[in-house]
């Protein structure tokens, strides 16, 4: 019978199999169960949260998503990339594309409309082979805006400025068409796609993926194939971000051009960067405040309108670009690790209390 693991007084590992396990002890696996219970079980968050509440948690659901493939593809290979809020405008398009001309089922669409993103990710990937940081990152900017264009002038595909109307999604007779439901689906949806990036960096291909990212001419020496390896990293990225916006898409229940600009994939990018680069959690926690961050900009800017200071509102609205920016720097300057470090932090000061004072 196999003892029980807790907080162990020093490593004790043994061998690598030991080393890349997820939960080092029991006592992780046993709050990831409570978490998970919380999250879906004893608590019923869509009953007891308001619509508005409901929406955010939502949006945060999608969003954390798509950071999971933006962090794949910056924190764990390296390769800088701004296309990514279009590449969750194909996934969107692509998906109600699939649903609405094509008849797909909304369990088919979802995951056909990644592989699409994937694909698309892979063309605009191809510069990697040659580019590499500023210039790659500028090629990356260059996809963005041709993903734009198409968008909103192929009108015969994506309807142009006006859109596509998605009918309300269903999964086995069960009605998608609210903001309850439609929470379950999201979240079952970030747990599994956060359970297949953590095995996945654990794997031989994540393991490439971070020798490229902190030496690539090492890893090429080392045998790896750098650009196989970087295609597979923007292929995944993308159907991540395909994945997220064939969910909003379904979620919204109508599509415009619009959201899918250079600003969304700053706001990824800076999801990433304050929840915590090379980190799985850190890209959730990054879009959870980023999000909420971006709520409170919103409600101040209306709040201030609403009172009759609507000449500073309107000066206020601008400064969401300057917020975010500011956050962004201040984390790199104070916390360069993210979030992600800071919640490290916390739970080893827990773990080590009352010793730790």
């Amino acid at each position: 019978m196999r003892k029980l693991q807790f907080h162990p007084c020093g490593n004790f590992k043994e061998s690598y199999l030991e080393e890349l396990a997820i939960f080092a002890t029991d006592f992780g696996r046993l709050w990831m169960l409570i978490g998970l219970v919380l999250l879906f079980g004893v608590i019923p968050i869509p009953f007891i949260s308001s619509p508005f509440a409901l929406y955010i948690l939502n949006t945060i659901g999608i969003y954390a998503i798509a950071a999971i493939g933006l962090n794949l593809l910056i924190g764990y290979t390296g390769q800088i990339s701004l296309g990514h809020g279009a590449f969750f405008g194909v996934g969107a398009y692509a998906a109600a594309i699939l649903a609405t001309r094509a008849g797909f089922p909304f369990w088919a669409a979802v995951p056909a409309a990644g592989l699409v993103t994937a694909a698309v990710g892979m063309i605009f990937g191809l510069p990697s082979a040659r580019l590499k940081h500023l210039y790659l990152c500028i090629a990356t900017l260059a996809g963005q805006f041709i993903i734009e264009y198409v968008l909103v002038q192929w009108e015969g595909i994506t309807g142009g400025a006006e859109g596509i109307s998605v009918v309300g999604a269903t999964l086995f007779g069960l009605d998608l068409g609210n903001d309850r439901t439609f929470y379950y689906v999201i979240f079952v949806c970030l747990v599994v796609m956060t359970w297949i990036a953590v095995n996945l960096v654990r794997t031989r291909f994540g393991r490439a993926f971070i020798a490229i990212r902190d030496n690539d001419r090492a890893a090429e020496g080392m045998g790896i194939p750098i650009f196989p390896y970087k295609l597979l990293s923007f292929a995944i990225s993308s159907f991540y971000a395909g994945f997220a916006g064939a969910l909003y898409a379904y979620y919204m229940m109508s599509i415009t051009p619009e959201p899918f600009n250079l600003w969304l994939s700053i706001i990824f990018i800076a999801m990433i960067i304050i929840g915590g680069l090379g980190s799985i959690p850190g890209s959730v926690f990054g879009a959870i405040f980023i999000v909420i961050l971006e709520e409170v900009l919103s409600h101040a800017t209306q709040y201030l309108m609403n009172i009759g200071a609507t000449g500073i509102g309107i000066t206020i609205a601008p400064l969401r670009e300057f917020v975010f920016g500011l956050a962004i720097v201040l984390f790199i300057i104070f916390e360069p690790k993210g979030l992600a470090e800071v919640w490290r932090i916390v739970r080893s000061s827990f773990r080590l209390w009352p010793f730790s004072y």
